[in-house]
């Protein structure tokens, strides 16, 4: 592959994309989105082979569930495109101005970054997410997912680039890389004279690996290991059903709950009766000492299942002496996703909410809300979970950078 050319192609893609206006990048929007949906039975059966395959390798379900398109999650990749669309645009915006005791003039002005790419595994929906995302914020893609949809990547990609470029979308503003080689992703990482931004979104395999082999700049969207913590005084009805939303609607994401606290205070009433409403959804329980005391069917959790992610219908539990021992917990096996307390205390909440390290702190709301859209920002590429520029949901503020306008009328230094 010629990655010197897919480089110029990109960067020359994307000094025409910074000039589109509103209205031109959001009629590309919409007929990316109609194309969606008027090609959704070949996108449709490439997943189903793509499905057949994984299935026939022994993947399991819950990957599986993350790589299957359904005509209702096709036509919600096509809502989010039209709901990008209805977005604000991010580039132009004035974030500041002053003037200066000399009389010089600065405006603090959005940009677009340039040049992004985007590494993802299993979801096909991202290519699409992604796609969009750096059209309307003025940036070229470079998008390479997993071997794993090859064939839904490839019939998303090209159903984008022929209705985009059909309602003019400059050529090389959005390429696509087939999963299945690391080599290449190993040179794309190299290309720092054309790429300025690239997201991993997926495991934490994929996220070190871009990490250790970029010479790019690289923002993180590591793995979600979510805890939810019953503190004394919580809602124990209220702590169920948040639990069971977190850890049961769809296990196979990273906002779902994967570690279940609870203060010893409570234990021997909230561990019955929360244990007893996970078996009843199906969950397998992986308890530490003090848990197992009080659900003796648990299994005997190990220090690397609190660590994991599992992905599935299995939770790690712990009982903890009190809230600063469940702080402390969380920031040492938390991947700084998502955590929640369920509590009555504001003291508590106002604790829990300072000392816990991630990019989203909830008190009495389900981790599930994590969420782009949910965020009421729109779709979004992933969740970073690093510190630096961005850090939460990856949408379309985050995609842009600054450029500062000065003025003068004949200044010196």
């Amino acid at each position: 592959m010629d990655f010197d050319l897919l480089g110029r192609t990109a960067r020359r893609a994307a000094r025409r994309l910074a000039l589109l206006d509103r209205a031109a990048k959001d009629a590309i929007l919409l007929a990316m989105a109609a194309a969606l949906k008027s090609d959704a039975d070949s996108i449709l059966a490439a997943n189903t082979r793509d499905v057949a395959a994984a299935e026939a390798k022994g993947t399991s379900a819950a990957l599986v569930d993350r790589l299957r398109l359904t005509p209702a999650r096709l036509d919600d990749m096509a809502k989010g495109l039209i709901e990008i669309a209805a977005l604000p645009d991010p580039v132009g915006r004035s974030d500041s101005s002053w003037v200066r005791p000399n009389g010089l003039r600065i405006e603090k002005v959005t940009v677009p970054v340039g040049v992004i790419a985007i590494i993802f595994e299993a979801r096909p929906n991202v290519g699409a997410d992604a796609a969009a995302l750096c059209l309307k914020s003025g940036n070229a893609v470079i998008l390479r997912g997993g071997s794993e949809a090859k064939e839904s990547n490839a019939a998303i990609a090209s159903c984008l680039d022929r209705a985009g470029r059909a309602h003019g979308l400059p050529e090389g503003a959005i390429q696509f890389l087939p999963g299945g080689d690391r080599a290449l992703v190993k040179e794309m990482l190299r290309l720092d004279k054309y790429i300025d931004l690239v997201i991993p979104r997926g495991g934490d395999a994929l996220v070190h690996f871009v990490a250790e082999n970029s010479t790019i700049p690289v923002i993180k969207n590591a793995g979600g290991v979510c805890h939810l913590l019953v503190e004394a005084s919580a809602d124990l009805a209220m702590a169920e059903s948040i639990l069971i939303n977190g850890k049961c609607q769809r296990p196979s994401v990273c906002n779902a709950l994967e570690t279940l606290l609870i203060e010893k205070s409570v234990a021997s009433v909230a561990v019955p009766h929360l244990a007893a409403a996970l078996r009843t959804a199906g969950v397998e329980i992986r308890g530490d000492a003090a848990w197992r005391s009080f659900d003796p069917a648990a299994k005997e959790a190990s220090d690397a299942d609190f660590a994991a992610e599992f992905l599935d219908l299995v939770i790690s539990c712990s009982v903890v002496d009190d809230l600063g021992a469940a702080i402390e917990h969380i920031n040492q096996y938390g991947s700084g996703h998502s955590e929640v307390i369920i509590t009555n205390s504001s003291q508590a909440a106002t604790r829990f909410r300072q000392e816990v390290d991630a990019a989203c702190v909830y008190v009495n709301a389900s981790t599930r809300f994590t969420d782009g859209g949910q965020f009421g920002m729109g779709a979004e590429i992933g969740i970073s979970t690093g510190r630096l520029h961005a850090r939460g949901p990856l949408g379309l503020q985050q995609l842009v950078t600054w450029k500062h306008l000065v003025s003068g009328n004949g200044q010196i230094r």
